[in-house]
């Protein structure tokens, strides 16, 4: 699947050039040959932050596994994970690792959650009885983690209010609608293929009070201005960060682990993980960055705003598309259409509105392929790519429709 996806991303971007090319655009090929090289370096520079965030978190969780920490919440949650990835023994340490991964995700500690994840994904991949091939278990973990279920979207916020919204948090709640959608149709799609019982009683104990948990906080989140919302994202992020680093250094100490010569070892671990990435993000980066620039996604936002004009609908939403259409590739890029949704329609305006629930509930999903099975070394994602796909669709299906239904 990669290696026809990675293919595909150049002959659609070859066949978009010569379009461009034969309408007057003789600047076409070398935009695509610059943004080739440019990629490679973006790919570098993106090493460097992985190289320094890896060896971080993966030396403080070499010193939670060693405390018995990781142990312990894969026994906890062992009977859910039995059904949902029955090929992961009770007590594996992976499960320990997926959970604390879900839970940095849920709160927007991203530099926490990506070592978490790859740590998780290499202990998956000890299980997998082939080098090359994702299993069942590595496949849902990857789905669910690029269905990007996010609780503080803080820095949405953070751009609404550098663009000068008058409230910041208005697409609180629109965005934990969609990404809650994008997570739930990741699930189910997964479940789907590889016919897990997710309505399985022992499932259902785990998962409705979570949803109901989940409900609570968002009522009472919904509940608060937003002056008091913002600052709470913000103190509950930073102490929730510290808080995690904090509870492992204590764990560790209280179960004797020598905790710097543990650092040390997970941080020597994490080192030769970033290393070992950099040949699959130049790859996957560059044949994104070509596929930009060679306009082939210019073409498909021309060609969904002819038909939904075709079909007397609404267009608004259209001019909030541009983010929608390159977050599957690129988070800065992302982020940049975003911001110039913001400048050129109004920070408040209902594009502007629709971009920023977009780019909230929606995740890098080939970053996220690329990285994940990159560490590990898996070429062949058999479903995992449609299925991730098929939950950025939904994320993206539901932050138009909680758009229309919140701001008209």
């Amino acid at each position: 699947m990669l290696n026809g996806l990675w293919l595909s991303f150049f002959i659609v971007a070859t066949v978009a050039g010569l379009v461009r090319w034969f309408g007057g655009d003789p600047d076409v090929w070398a935009a695509m040959v610059e943004s080739l090289f440019s990629m490679a370096k973006l790919s570098v520079d993106v090493m460097l932050l992985l190289f320094g965030t890896l060896t971080l978190w993966l030396g403080f969780l070499k010193i939670a596994e060693k405390a018995g920490l990781v142990d312990l919440l894969a026994r906890l949650l062992g009977p859910l994970f039995a059904k949902l990835m029955p090929e992961v023994p009770r007590g594996h340490p992976a499960l320990g690792l997926i959970t604390l991964n879900f839970a940095a995700n849920g709160l927007g500690l991203d530099n926490a959650a990506t070592p978490i994840g790859l740590k998780a994904m290499r202990s998956l991949q000890e299980l997998n009885p082939s080098t090359t091939t994702a299993s069942n278990a590595q496949i849902l973990f990857l789905v669910l983690n690029a269905s990007s279920l996010t609780l503080l979207p803080v820095t949405i916020f953070m751009y609404r209010a550098q663009q000068g919204a008058a409230d910041p948090t208005l697409v609180f709640l629109p965005i934990l609608l969609a990404t809650s959608a994008s997570s739930l149709v990741g699930l189910l799609s997964v479940a789907f293929m590889q016919r897990l019982r997710i309505w399985h009683p022992v499932v259902l104990a785990y998962l409705i009070p979570c949803a109901l948990l989940l409900g609570a906080f968002m009522a009472l989140l919904g509940s608060l201005s937003a002056v008091t919302l913002a600052s709470l994202s913000s103190l509950l992020g930073n102490l929730t960060l510290f808080g995690i680093i904090m509870s492992f250094l204590v764990l560790g100490m209280i179960r004797k682990v020598p905790v710097y010569e543990t650092f040390v070892e997970g941080a020597k671990e994490g080192f030769q993980v970033a290393k070992d990435l950099l040949p699959y993000l130049i790859a996957m980066l560059c044949a994104v960055g070509v596929l930009r620039a060679s306009g082939a996604l210019e073409f498909g936002l021309d060609g969904i705003r002819w038909l939904v004009e075709l079909l007397h609908w609404d267009s608004r939403f259209v001019d909030a598309l541009p983010t929608a259409m390159v977050k599957p590739f690129s988070g800065s890029a992302a982020r940049a259409m975003l911001i110039e949704t913001m400048q050129t329609q109004g920070v408040d305006s209902f594009p502007a509105l629709v971009a920023a629930t977009i780019q909230g509930s929606t995740e890098t999903t080939f970053y996220v392929l690329a990285v994940y099975f990159g560490a590990v070394g898996i070429q062949r994602a058999r479903h995992a790519v449609g299925c991730a796909l098929l939950a950025e669709l939904a994320g993206v299906v539901a932050a138009i429709a909680v758009c229309y239904w919140f701001f008209g």
